[in-house]
């Protein structure tokens, strides 16, 4: 069967919620005040408000359940909520979306006016921000109600989602970045199609012999999709990190930050990339066999699977530095506060979250990894081959210090790593300008934030 190229493809403003698309200033004017919660409502959860989970036995009930998934995730969350309704005729779900960008605007201003929804998703990065707001309420009742424990998650995605030693975010799943390969460019390259590169050398070896067929085989974005979370990743791979422990400075302006963002820059000047990549062109030149291997998200999986001619593969991300490490974001259900919460509604929306979750190997289908390990572990999931190959990666996935207001820090990052990768500064003048910056704006988020 032919395949058509998808017309839409992910991009940069669908991810802005991972951390660089709201401001501490936006929220601020939409939810004043900090610190934990004094609702009521909220406090009144513990004691068994949640019951067990199972099954909802309560009146009709209809859920507004909003999140971001415009793209191609959203026929398969719509498909989902299908399937729940048709096993609980007593609970409607009305699902809402709009751009992300656009939904982490919108719901804090809704729900300060009362008129938010029941539930929503929030990206692993947002969750402190919108705590703190308390623009969301703590689950750890509801995490208890439906036995949720550590041993079922990876735990980098399970202590991603607390927040002042409370839980606020239930996972659905993880979205890392993954290794993918061309293997008609490969081939007509002199590589072994099958043989993904996965150590810094066999990288530098396949892109030089790319090279000497002239083929630019990696090409390096100056945005944070993707030479953004190719430097993060190859930091941490190098021992750095971008934060100190307590996330209150700056701590890429490290020898390990710079070896990797020299690495990132070497790449253009060995000729391996343009030296003036545009925003996604990396990706479509990849789709089109211009080059041969890129660094993207694993929901890249269903627009390659679409495209016209490209046979491709997934790996792990290779190992640049000391040891393996990768960016990752994951999506988390969350409980919308409110003045007053619909006991019934609470109860119900437990018994969606359950059933979603229980069932997220379908989920996965959208170019997703579940976070639950029982889940990846079904057969279900392993049938779905680039999946599984990226869930190899959890145990190694970073994601953002859970820290209010950490996501207004990336598009500083994503500077920083422009000017270097566009040889409009040295790596260290790029990072020593971003840390200033940086650190001015941790300090001024601790005070805004109450932290």
């Amino acid at each position: 069967m032919t395949k058509k190229r998808p017309t839409r493809r992910y991009d940069r403003r669908e991810f802005l919620g991972l951390g660089a698309g709201l401001s501490a200033t936006a929220l601020l004017a939409a939810c004043g005040g900090g610190g934990a919660t004094n609702n009521p409502s909220v406090q009144n959860q513990s004691g068994g408000t949640f019951g067990t989970g199972d099954t909802y036995d309560g009146p009709k009930v209809e859920l507004d359940f909003w999140n971001g998934f415009t793209g191609g995730d959203g026929p398969f969350m719509q498909k989902l909520i299908g399937d729940f309704q048709a096993e609980n005729d007593n609970i409607a779900v009305k699902m809402n979306t709009v751009e992300w960008e656009t939904y982490y605007q919108k719901v804090p201003a809704a729900v300060q006016v009362g008129k938010g929804p029941d539930i929503g998703i929030m990206h692993i990065d947002q969750l402190p921000t919108n705590a703190a707001r308390n623009v969301i309420v703590p689950l750890d009742d509801l995490a208890t109600a439906l036995d949720l424990t550590k041993d079922d998650f990876s735990p980098e995605v399970w202590d991603a989602g607390i927040y002042n030693d409370a839980r606020y975010g239930v996972p659905l799943d993880v979205h890392p970045l993954a290794f993918f390969y061309n293997k008609t460019t490969m081939e007509k390259g002199g590589l072994d199609p099958n043989k993904p590169p996965q150590t810094k050398d066999e990288l530098t070896s396949a892109l030089e012999q790319l090279k000497s067929q002239d083929i630019q085989g990696m090409w390096i974005s100056p945005f944070l999709f993707t030479g953004g979370f190719m430097w993060m990743t190859v930091t941490w791979q190098n021992g750095g990190d971008l934060y100190n422990s307590d996330a209150t400075s700056a701590a890429f302006n490290s020898e390990q930050g710079v070896s990797a963002l020299e690495w990132l820059v070497s790449l253009s000047e060995d000729g391996y990339s343009p030296r003036n990549v545009a925003q996604d062109a990396e990706n479509i030149a990849f789709m089109d066999g211009r080059n041969a291997f890129v660094w993207n998200g694993v929901w890249n999986i269903n627009p390659y699977d679409d495209a016209e001619n490209l046979d491709w593969g997934v790996a792990r991300i290779p190992r640049i530095g000391q040891q393996d490490a990768t960016w990752g974001g994951s999506h988390n259900f969350v409980i919308m506060n409110k003045p007053e919460q619909d006991t019934n509604k609470l109860e119900a929306s437990k018994v969606f979250i359950s059933w979603v979750s229980q069932h997220s190997a379908d989920w996965a289908k959208a170019g997703q990894v579940p976070a639950r390990q029982s889940v990846q572990e079904s057969q279900a999931f392993k049938q779905l081959g680039p999946q599984s190959i990226v869930a190899s990666q959890l145990p190694d996935v970073h994601f953002q210090p859970p820290v209010p207001g950490i996501g207004d820090a990336v598009p500083i990052l994503e500077a920083a790593v422009g000017d270097a990768v566009l040889l409009k500064s040295s790596p260290e003048d790029a990072l020593a300008k971003a840390e200033q910056q940086v650190n001015q704006l941790l300090e001024e988020n601790a005070e805004k934030y109450g932290s």
